[in-house]
């Protein structure tokens, strides 16, 4: 009988400590949501941190008669909440920041380097188009660096010739090139 009137104290205990949950829930979950709502600007961020504020309370609902300003405590709890959740916004909003720079820079690399096999590949392709006199003269001016004079001595050519067929080659690739990166660019 002890134990049966013990068990309905403590059952009648555990009922009104509910109801003073569930009140001060309905009395100050509207305002502490409207103030987390303001200070996070996130709907869902402001009902997570809610949820918590009054998980906390419920974890502490042993002590709640004893917390002298409820709405006191409550905002705090909320305020510490909110902050909490900004710091750790901050830090991942930098996180994904650096993320992002880093991956724009590695792909700003990648096709810079993928760009520049494009391009040389072009060029390629423009000299071996190029008839081979006209050719090997392009080459020995701009991959060996010889002068008019020094290509027309090796090729026994005037450097008139020359002259006139490095123009020419340099016309045709770049015209060459011109038509390639229209092409380019109707993919890309």
């Amino acid at each position: 009988m002890l134990l049966n009137a013990t068990h309905n104290d403590h059952g009648h205990e555990h009922d009104a400590t509910e109801a003073l949950f569930s009140s001060l829930f309905r009395q100050h979950e509207h305002r502490l949501y409207t103030l987390a709502v303001r200070l996070t600007k996130s709907d869902q961020a402001a009902k997570d941190i809610i949820q918590d504020v009054f998980l906390k309370l419920w974890e502490h609902r042993s002590a709640m008669k004893a917390i002298d300003n409820m709405e006191a405590w409550l905002y705090r709890v909320t305020e510490n909440k909110v902050i909490d959740f900004l710091r750790k916004a901050a830090a991942d909003s930098r996180l994904r920041q650096r993320i992002w720079d880093r991956l724009q820079h590695n792909l700003n690399e990648a096709e810079q380097k993928v760009a520049a096999k494009e391009y040389n590949q072009i060029i390629k392709t423009a000299i071996d188009q190029l008839p081979p006199q006209r050719r090997l003269i392009y080459q020995l001016n701009k991959e060996e660096g010889l002068n008019y004079q020094q290509i027309a001595d090796e090729l026994q050519l005037s450097r008139h010739t020359v002259k006139n067929q490095l123009f020419s080659a340099v016309q045709s690739v770049r015209r060459f090139i011109s038509r390639s990166s229209r092409f380019f660019s109707i993919f890309f």
